[in-house]
């Protein structure tokens, strides 16, 4: 392989800056990718979901069964590591709720982005990887979104890139040091150990059976030693299978599911990058291993075909490959037709930041403001006295969404809630009352079996127009803005005791 000169001669003034060139290419990848998440977080955003929730168990400090009504299978905590993690931050600092979830963003973000640059010689063939993804999909936003699913994708991402390095040679010791440690860290902050087997499959179909095998046993030892620090090196592994064969298993159709677990569309522009880069590999003619022995390919292929039945296997292990086999075979295109030293290079990579940052950053479609405007349920809200649920209580809805706003903003308060972040976690019961009302697209009908059940203290909120408040007899109803609903048991009428009469 050959690399183009920097066309500068050795007698030019410009010629004794040459040897920082490299270095500040570093610099600028790094300042680009640091600058991103901070400039998000400027607008005000707050992720939508998970994030909040974790935030607010770890203010709350209380387990999932004392926040949720959860059916028998949750026993232990799904996310047991990140959710500790966070415990202790608010433990330690008196972190509030907003400065975790925010803190969870900015450093997730650059976890992700931390763990591809150090298998790179030229970081800049990130930058365009980056940009290409956020051109033709959300995937990059999803690096914003605070969850320790994201510990999972550093680990994927880590593993592959390191294959991509060192070639098909047998793994060292180190290797497997490190990539048993990376599972152990999975599981014990996310919990999903048992998706892993999409990896050692790709490694097989690729016919990297020696690394197939050897990463096989380090992922048995991982999710043993990740498990054990929970506590629970047994019914922690197992738990999580039960947990995932709920959340696809009793929903009839997948349009009851959770956005993230329905079926996706094949995202075709993500398939016409591959074409290109198929095409820039033979054009360019590049040094790269071919596709068919790439174990980064096969995930791109496993992940697409289970993406028609599960969408997060394309956004959690398709695309992540996909963006590891174009960052590769990029770099492999800048060093020949680069210099690394070339003035030519540093144009690029300021280029390439300016337009990452800036693609990343706005705000489409108000990806990053659009909460913003969000009104939440709280105490505080003079329309709402009286209109929280009480001690003891249970808030009551068929919204996810109000379920992560009202606990994001009480924390602590001291009721349950019948929806979480999981609707097949819920009892039986119960999760036959949230599929019917999705399933009759919020029919108020559907809504009886918890209205019957309902005690004084407890509340049902439901979406609606200000002047329209839900028909659904016995309870009265209270519009706290922004759309939401909070309905309860009409409280008893004290009857008014007559004066008496004078003597």
């Amino acid at each position: 392989m050959t690399t183009r000169s920097s066309g500068i001669s050795a007698d030019s003034p410009l010629a004794s800056l040459r040897h920082y060139i490299p270095a500040a290419v570093w610099g600028v990848v790094i300042l680009v990718l640091l600058a991103i998440p901070f400039r998000i977080i400027s607008y005000g955003y707050l992720p939508g979901d998970d994030a909040l929730r974790h935030a607010a168990k770890a203010v709350s400090g209380k387990s999932w069964s004392e926040l949720l009504v959860l059916s028998p299978v949750y026993q232990i905590d799904h996310e047991f590591g990140w959710d500790l993690l966070l415990e202790k931050i608010h433990l330690g600092w008196n972190t509030s709720a907003e400065s975790l979830v925010i803190l969870s963003v900015v450093a997730l973000f650059l976890l992700v982005s931390g763990t591809v640059l150090p298998w790179l010689r030229r970081p800049e063939a990130w930058l365009i990887t980056v940009l290409a993804a956020v051109i033709v999909s959300d995937l990059p936003c999803r690096f914003l979104l605070g969850r320790p699913y994201l510990i999972t994708l550093a680990a994927l991402l880590t593993l592959l890139l390191m294959w991509q390095r060192f070639g098909s040679a047998p793994p060292k010791k180190w290797m497997l040091l490190l990539a048993t440690a990376l599972f152990a860290l999975s599981t014990f902050f996310h919990g999903v150990w048992y998706l892993w087997a999409l990896l050692l499959a790709a490694f097989g179909l690729a016919g990297e059976f020696r690394w197939a095998i050897r990463l096989g046993g380090c992922w048995v030892a991982g999710v043993f030693i990740g498990s054990a620090l929970t506590g629970h090196p047994l019914g922690y592994p197992w738990q999580a299978l039960k947990l995932a064969f709920l959340a696809v298993g009793l929903h009839a159709t997948p349009r009851t599911m959770a956005t993230e677990l329905q079926p996706f569309a094949g995202d075709f522009l993500a398939l016409i990058l591959l074409g290109g880069l198929v095409l820039v590999r033979h054009l360019a003619r590049l040094n790269t291993v071919p596709l068919t022995k790439n174990p980064a390919f096969w995930l791109v292929c496993l992940g697409w075909g289970l993406g028609f039945k599960v969408g997060r296997f394309w956004e959690d292990w398709g695309w992540p490959a996909l963006m590891v086999l174009m960052t590769v075979d990029l770099q492999a295109l800048l060093q020949v037709r680069f210099a690394p030293d070339s003035f030519r290079r540093l144009a690029l990579a300021l280029g390439l930041a300016a337009a990452t940052f800036l693609a990343v950053t706005n705000d489409l479609h108000s990806r990053w403001t659009g909460t913003l405007s969000d009104r939440y349920l709280t105490p505080d809200n003079s329309d709402l006295a009286g209109w929280m649920p009480e001690t003891g209580g249970i808030f009551y809805t068929a919204d996810m969404t109000l379920f992560y706003q009202t606990f994001f903003k009480n924390p602590t308060g001291d009721w349950r809630y019948q929806l979480g972040f999981e609707p097949a976690w819920m009892p039986r019961e119960d999760f036959e009352v949230y599929h019917s009302v999705l399933w009759n697209f919020g029919d108020l009908k559907s809504y009886d079996p918890w209205v019957k059940k309902m005690r004084p203290a407890d509340r049902l909120a439901l979406r609606g127009t200000r002047n329209a408040p839900p028909v659904l007899s016995p309870l009265e109803w209270q519009y706290s803005g922004g759309g939401i609903w909070v309905g309860r048991l009409p409280r008893p009428v004290t009857p008014a005791i007559p004066p008496l009469a004078p003597h």
